[in-house]
């Protein structure tokens, strides 16, 4: 028995592993498009504008929105394995126009599709791995997912230092090596098995859902409603900042005092290694444990203080340093790893996929409307005249997600699913202290 269990320990981390992958080829394609920018910028002359629209669109923004929206229900109605077998194919089409690419019109469509991918892989992914979790490791396996998004960075940008020779050439070559990875990732998956929790569901009765059953529950019941509220509030709050912090922190450095390229992209590889070693010794290893809502709070907090000083604090080594080691602690810790928890624990399983897919669509869509004019207002008003903006932003996102934390630590799916669906909690609120 006890040989039984390890093995199907080991089974489950290494389908753990195999489908937070999606997380990783995410960020490693909004870093490809953030230090390519400027390249493109160039190679086509193009205005801030259409900088803006090639960021807006891609997968930081609009086109993973697009892809969450349509991936999400797909995914309750027709499997998690049936989207994360099938997105990878999309994603790595739309990178091989990347890397190919000679025109602005062949360069937006590479960033549209890969976006599409990446937004119905990562709500399958975060679903996934959440149902195959056991309880009292729910927050160690999710966690994988938010390691992995943080691994991508920081290998892209220490691979924008080592190509930076080459100029768009070694931004192509970033776009190939995200290529290799996906055809790896997308082999490798296809021996995976189907969600079980879904499998349960699907077989029972009555209980498949149409494309259109899971959104139409999502707004119809209350602990739904309640639920995305404050999921939204933590979530996509917080994101409309880290996606611009994404993919033109860069530009934010430069508006900071820092000209140096590689010293910009130094800084980010030492921030996503500070959110890669926060994410598993900090997430990873405590969240199972520890209070969350604690956690929680002290992780977005350290993330209000670190762009308060890089905005208003005079710009030095030691502020720079302070912000790139005290954001990247926050992000590891912080909004998007509780978010991937949370959401797939209070959904039921019927709906758990379509609210990844319109919470991420409502969070990519602020992202995007921001960035369409963040590089000009960047550019005229500089990072103290959005400073209002971002710290409020945050502080938001703060206080929603400490003051609702939700009651669901060491608890299975289906516990949790009968508390907050059944006639026990039919009147209580979602979030419980």
């Amino acid at each position: 028995m006890e040989v039984r269990s390890r093995n199907n320990r080991t089974t489950g981390w290494r389908a753990t592993i195999a489908v937070a992958m999606s997380n990783y080829i995410e960020a490693g394609s909004i870093i490809a498009i953030a230090t390519s920018l400027s390249l493109w910028q160039e190679q086509f002359g193009l205005d801030n504008l259409a900088v803006g629209l090639l960021a807006s669109l891609s997968a930081n923004a609009f086109g993973a929105a697009a892809g969450a929206a349509i991936g999400g229900p797909l995914c309750d109605r027709y499997g998690r394995k049936f989207i994360y077998t099938y997105d990878l194919l999309l994603y790595m089409l739309g990178v091989l126009l990347a890397v190919f690419a000679t025109s602005y019109g062949m360069l937006l469509t590479a960033f549209i599709l890969t976006g599409i991918a990446v937004g119905a892989g990562v709500t399958a992914s975060w679903t996934y791995i959440a149902e195959e979790a056991p309880a009292h490791e729910r927050a160690a396996h999710v966690g994988t997912a938010q390691l992995a998004w943080s691994i991508g960075p920081m290998i892209g940008y220490f691979l924008a230092v080592v190509v930076a020779p080459l100029d768009l050439l070694g931004s192509r070559l970033i776009f190939a090596h995200l290529f290799v990875v996906a055809a790896i990732t997308w082999w490798v998956r296809r021996g995976l098995p189907e969600s079980g929790i879904w499998r349960d569901k699907n077989n029972a009765p009555n209980e498949r859902p149409s494309f259109l059953g899971s959104l139409r529950g999502l707004f119809t019941k209350k602990a739904n409603l309640t639920a995305m509220l404050f999921l939204f509030g933590v979530y996509a709050l917080w994101n409309t900042v880290a996606g611009q912090s994404g993919i033109f922190q860069p530009r934010v450095y430069e508006a900071a005092g820092v000209t140096s390229v590689t010293e910009q992209y130094l800084l980010q590889v030492l921030m996503w290694g500070c959110t890669s070693a926060a994410t598993y010794l900090g997430f990873m290893r405590l969240a199972d444990r520890m209070s969350r809502r604690w956690l929680y709070c002290s992780s977005a907090l350290l993330g209000v203080l670190a762009w308060a000083a890089l905005i208003y604090v005079p710009p030095g080594m030691f502020t720079l340093l302070f912000f790139a080691i005290g954001w990247g602690v926050s992000m590891g810790v912080g909004a998007q790893a509780f978010y991937g928890l949370w959401t797939s624990e209070l959904f039921a399983t019927q709906y758990r996929a379509s609210a990844q897919g319109v919470l991420f669509l409502a969070a990519r869509v602020l992202v995007g409307v921001l960035s369409v004019w963040f590089p000009m207002l960047l550019a005229q008003i500089g990072l103290q005249g959005l400073g209002l903006l971002i710290l409020g932003l945050l502080a938001a996102a703060l206080l929603i997600g400490t003051l609702w934390t939700p009651n669901t630590q060491g608890k299975d799916l289906k516990q949790i699913e009968r508390e907050r669906y059944g006639t026990a909690t039919a009147e209580d609120p979602v979030m419980t202290s």
